[in-house]
């Protein structure tokens, strides 16, 4: 059987398994009967502020591939955030957005070495902007889950996550006899890539903001989405719990953070009081809410208007 084949098995059965067992611990036709008195209201909010999030997130990719000498028009650039956005929301497939990016990046024109940089370094700063602001809610944090050993997990997060930027920008400092191969030629590259995005200041800046700002919009969403359900939560707990909820949904080990995200969300806001049923069906809500915002990333895939001809058009 192909590997990729084989992977994406394995993920599915992963998300449907963990789905099942937080389900199986609840009566789940009591938690389903919140569905009937949704706030549309609410949920409109929540689409809206994904919209804001993906100007955000363009804006931040932009960030990084100026910083790395690449450039891309924003009305290019956020069709093929949204396409990508698509591809990770919507379609079983074993190829991520990540290398949508990449491969529609390629056809604007941007080689290719920096096209995987650019998304590489922008993911990079996502996470950045994840940990930082888990440290910065870090003292709200503990006064809700008290003495707990996941206190220490974020601050080694930190450490990990700066000593992963260093080495980085060290590996161009490989033996020059190693640098003749492919793979650290490209190591190189990455490292020279690394260092012009975060040792400038401008650049730096910018994008560090956007990754906080980027998983700040995600917190309100998910508030959102709690309103709609008339589930009472407030503003802070939804930042303070929804980061390390987004932490655990970063690890590719399920579709799309189905079962990942019910998991870590039903763990997470029980340190409130929020009752097992309640957070899992504003989980699932949320993972519908963004499959309903991805659908017209795939009308933009559909329309492929993504050539050098327009790149030039718009530039020009």
């Amino acid at each position: 059987m192909n590997k990729k084949i084989l992977f994406f098995i394995m993920k599915f059965a992963i998300s449907a398994i963990l789905i099942w067992f937080i389900a199986f611990n609840f009566d789940l036709g009591a938690a389903v009967e919140r569905y009937k008195d949704i706030k549309f209201f609410y949920l409109l909010g929540a689409i809206i502020i994904l919209s804001v999030l993906l100007v955000n997130n363009t804006a931040r990719w932009i960030i990084v591939l100026n910083a790395i000498k690449a450039d891309l028009p924003f009305r290019i650039a956020i069709k093929i955030i949204y396409i990508s956005i698509f591809f990770n929301q919507t379609l079983p497939s074993t190829i991520g957005g990540d290398a949508f990016k990449i491969y529609l990046a390629r056809k604007t024109g941007i080689d290719l070495k920096s096209a995987i940089n650019g998304v590489m370094l922008e993911r990079a700063i996502a996470f950045l902007g994840l940990i930082l602001l888990v440290i910065l809610s870090q003292p709200f944090l503990l006064a809700r889950i008290g003495d707990d050993p996941v206190k220490y997990l974020f601050p080694a997060l930190t450490v990990m996550a700066l000593v992963g930027i260093v080495g980085l920008m060290l590996l161009d400092r490989l033996p020059k006899g190693f640098q003749t191969w492919r793979i650290i030629s490209g190591l190189v590259h990455l490292a020279s890539d690394t260092k012009r995005l975060f040792l400038s200041p401008q650049h730096a800046c910018k994008a560090i903001f956007l990754g906080i700002s980027g998983n700040i919009l995600l917190a309100m969403s998910a508030y959102l989405t709690f309103r709609a359900l008339s589930v009472e939560v407030s503003i802070l707990d939804c930042l303070v719990l929804m980061p390390p909820v987004i932490l655990f949904m970063t690890l590719p080990i399920s579709i799309a953070g189905w079962g990942v995200r019910e998991g870590a969300m039903v763990g997470a806001f029980a340190f409130v009081g929020i009752l097992e049923g309640d957070t899992f069906v504003v989980s699932v809500l949320l993972g519908l809410i963004n499959i309903i915002f991805a659908l017209p990333g795939g009308l933009l895939w559909l329309k492929g208007e993504y050539n050098r001809a327009e790149v030039a058009e718009e530039v020009n």
